[in-house]
């Protein structure tokens, strides 16, 4: 049976902790098989917050200035940029910035909304020379890997000036082998990984999500008895847990976990989904078929494909808006 133990763990300052797990044992060469993914699902697979865009009163773009403001607009979007936020949204959230001068302004005088705080709290933003007040609004979201503010610029509301977000809460990963040192056969192996956060979340947490990312991955290779070996056991899980998935529209971990690319849609329709930051079937289930078509170049043969498809892959229906 496959042990996880703590060697070592640290906090450097708030953004930064580190924990060294020793994973075992394993069968030679099973263990690298296991560092590779789990590193790759820690570094990419992850979800975290991050600020996509910032709207500072009197400022119309990027390359402004602010009178008696020490940085210039584009060096408070790179000190932005660097915030580390953790709690739970679903849906994108303001927070606002309310600092009379003089003095400096830190992550401290960030209104956040409920269930999310700020990692470190003395995180510089700018310095205020004069008695004038500095307005802002940040715009901050859910998401994975690192998004440039090109990409955000499309999504962020009128008024907004987009940020390059960065959602990773895991800031690097490593791993290597030893011999298991609790058996004599030299043909067992234990991983040794070492994992640094940013602090929105505990190693031990970010390795327990990468664990559960693989599984629901590794888990849809499964196929029935009688599938033809291209069929998956997503149509599997369906069929053989029926009662314990009940509905599967009020499954929100499963539909979490299940991506629209599933959905095997055309360029156009998924295009347009991405657009509208769907990106999970958590975030379909928000939409009825109707609602599909308020998307821009949305029209009715891509509301039918996905209509037609998630029936197919799924046999899930959208949203019926008459029982909202």
């Amino acid at each position: 049976m496959v042990q996880v133990q703590c060697i070592q763990t640290r906090t450097d300052k708030a953004t930064e902790l580190f924990s060294q797990y020793s994973i075992g044992p394993f069968t030679k060469g099973q263990s690298t098989t296991v560092g590779n993914s789990l590193r790759r699902a820690l570094l990419s697979n992850l979800q975290g917050l991050a600020v996509v865009g910032a709207r500072i009163t009197g400022v119309n773009h990027e390359f402004s200035t602010i009178p008696n403001v020490k940085e210039d607009v584009m060096d408070i979007l790179l000190n932005l940029k660097q915030l580390v936020i953790k709690g739970e949204i679903n849906e994108p959230v303001v927070a606002r910035i309310l600092a009379k001068g003089p003095g400096m302004v830190c992550a401290s005088d960030i209104e956040l909304p409920e269930n999310t705080v700020v990692v470190e709290p003395r995180q510089y933003i700018t310095n205020l020379y004069g008695a004038n007040t500095l307005e802002m609004e940040l715009l901050i979201e859910k998401g994975r890997g690192y998004t440039l503010s090109e990409k955000n610029d499309s999504s962020v509301p009128e008024g907004f000036l987009s940020v390059d977000a960065v959602f990773m809460p895991v800031k690097k990963v490593n791993f290597f082998i030893e011999t298991s040192q609790n058996n004599a056969s030299s043909e067992l192996e234990n991983l040794i990984l070492e994992i640094w956060t940013d602090g929105s979340v505990t190693p031990a947490q970010a390795l327990s999500y990468a664990a559960e990312e693989l599984e629901s991955t590794f888990g849809s290779l499964k196929l029935t008895k009688t599938a033809s070996p291209i069929q998956t056991s997503v149509e599997t899980t369906l069929e053989e847990e029926g009662e314990e998935t009940g509905n599967l529209w009020e499954n929100k971990w499963w539909l979490e976990r299940v991506f629209i690319e599933q959905l095997e849609l055309s360029v156009r329709a998924y295009n347009c989904l991405k657009r509208a930051n769907i990106h999970t079937l958590y975030d379909l289930s928000k939409y009825s078929a109707e609602d599909l078509l308020e998307f821009k170049n949305f029209g009715q043969k891509s509301a039918d494909e996905v209509c037609e498809n998630l029936r197919k892959s799924f046999g899930m229906e959208l949203r019926d808006p008459s029982r909202s």
